[in-house]
């Protein structure tokens, strides 16, 4: 059973990274449509209408820099998957995708409040002086992505260790 649902969630790891990245093509092709979800889920008090063409293109590229993270993430974490799938569980290598997976999920929820910032800056640039802004924000589910992060990268980090030591131990018997 495990195994099965590590290949179903190594799958589903490959399913989204295509599809993310079909959703980024599409939506730089239609960028009104990416600008009206942009709209519709950015808590801004933006002057919508004195957005431009770049201004929409450039928040494309800061959301694909921000989503670009979880999707290295979900390569790694795939690996992973797959391997545990294959009946490797304990490997050297496995160990060090689910802490890159770690790693780049920590980086993902550091870099959300700095996309929404410079997303405040880029989309306020036709303001009139004084009337630009600068919104951070940071909730309670970026800390428990955060903490979530800490804790898997805590739990890879024993796990390469763990690994560490049976080969020395190995070695002396």
């Amino acid at each position: 059973m495990a195994r099965r649902f590590s290949l179903l969630v190594g799958h589903l790891c490959s399913v989204a990274f295509i599809v993310s990245l079909l959703a980024a093509a599409y939506f730089f092709v239609d960028i009104e449509s990416f600008a009206e979800i942009a709209r519709r889920n950015l808590a801004l008090s933006v002057q919508w209408m004195t957005v431009d063409f770049w201004q929409w293109y450039g928040l494309w590229v800061l959301t694909l820099l921000h989503i670009g993270l979880g999707l290295a993430g979900l390569f790694y974490l795939r690996r992973a998957f797959l391997q545990f799938a294959q009946g490797e569980f304990f490997t050297r290598r496995n160990s060090q995708d689910l802490r890159m997976f770690a790693v780049l999920l920590f980086l993902q929820a550091l870099a959300k409040p700095l996309h929404h910032a410079f997303a405040s800056v880029l989309l306020s640039w036709n303001h009139p002086p004084g009337q630009r802004m600068l919104a951070i924000s940071l909730g309670s589910f970026e800390l428990k992505v955060l903490v979530l992060a800490m804790i898997l990268w805590v739990i890879s980090d024993m796990l390469v260790r763990g690994r560490e030591l049976e080969q020395e131990n190995r070695q002396f018997v």
